[in-house]
């Protein structure tokens, strides 16, 4: 990742002065990543936001008129700077390791948090709202969002799971694995995810993998979803597209770890059609 060092002299001097705190003893932030930035948003936070990468510029309206800082993974050090932050927030990543290592050594905050599987989410919010000084209210959505899953989980136990296939993108081909907070909500929606042992949260897959899985239902969340039908029909042997299984997603919805897991959740539950609540096997906690 080549990041340039324009100014640099400026910029060690800005840092060197130190940044304004907020008027309210709170942080100045500046997020790289939707997932975060709407977790704060929901926390009410926004006005502790002084910059966002360019993903969060695109995906949430809230944040129009921001100054962005670069994209998700080539985000600009200058830029971030000059916004003399107090913190920066960031998903941890091969890709963000170097940029999180030069602001630390500009003594400025970086608050890395995972956020792949469901504890990871929640954890998330919690940890970013006692950063920002929301605790309260993070703990309140995170409560919310941990009986959501509970009341589904109880509620689809059956006797059978539809065997189920989650699209993220098409060519080249890559599906929900195990270990994602997707995952997880393909299992509180009582569904079984074909992915799920594979180690990675989302596996790249051949079409082949996909044909020998045989899915009964293909949740198609690609930017193409809306061709989803047609695309699927290429293979007609598909039990999905057989017994008419295949469904398009939205996809910031189901898919962004962000504050409202579990409003994802109920969406993916009112696709699908009404099942008795009859105990099973696959009604056992994984």
């Amino acid at each position: 990742m080549s990041h340039p060092l324009v100014a640099l002299l400026a910029i060690l001097g800005a840092v060197a002065l130190g940044a304004p705190a907020a008027a309210d003893g709170h942080p100045r932030v500046v997020s790289l990543g939707p997932a975060l930035t709407a977790i704060l948003l929901e926390l009410g936070a926004e006005e502790l936001l002084v910059g966002v990468d360019d993903r969060s510029l695109r995906m949430l309206p809230a944040v129009e008129g921001q100054p962005r800082v670069g994209g998700l993974f080539n985000p600009s050090l200058e830029a971030i700077v000059a916004l003399e932050p107090d913190l920066v927030v960031l998903v941890p990543g091969a890709e963000q390791r170097s940029l999180q290592e030069r602001l630390e050594a500009l003594d400025i905050e970086v608050l890395a948090l995972p956020n792949t599987s469901l504890s990871e989410l929640l954890a998330c919010i919690e940890t970013l709202g006692e950063r920002v000084g929301r605790l309260e209210r993070a703990r309140a959505r995170v409560a919310e969002i941990r009986e959501a899953f509970r009341r589904a989980e109880a509620e689809s136990i059956v006797a059978s799971r539809p065997r189920t296939v989650l699209v993220l993108q098409r060519d080249p081909l890559f599906v929900v694995g195990g270990g994602s907070f997707i995952d997880r909500m393909l299992f509180a929606a009582g569904l079984e995810n074909l992915a799920g042992g594979f180690e990675s949260p989302y596996p790249r897959v051949s079409v082949e993998w996909l044909i020998a899985a045989a899915p009964d239902l293909i949740l198609d969340a690609s930017e193409e979803r809306e061709s989803a039908l047609a695309y699927w029909s290429r293979w007609p042997s598909l039990p999905a597209v057989v017994g008419g299984g295949v469904v398009a997603v939205a996809a910031l919805e189901l898919t962004l770890p962000g504050p409202r897991p579990d409003a994802a959740l109920a969406s993916l539950r009112a696709l699908l059609p009404e099942r008795s609540n009859a105990s099973g096997d696959a009604g056992a906690a994984r």
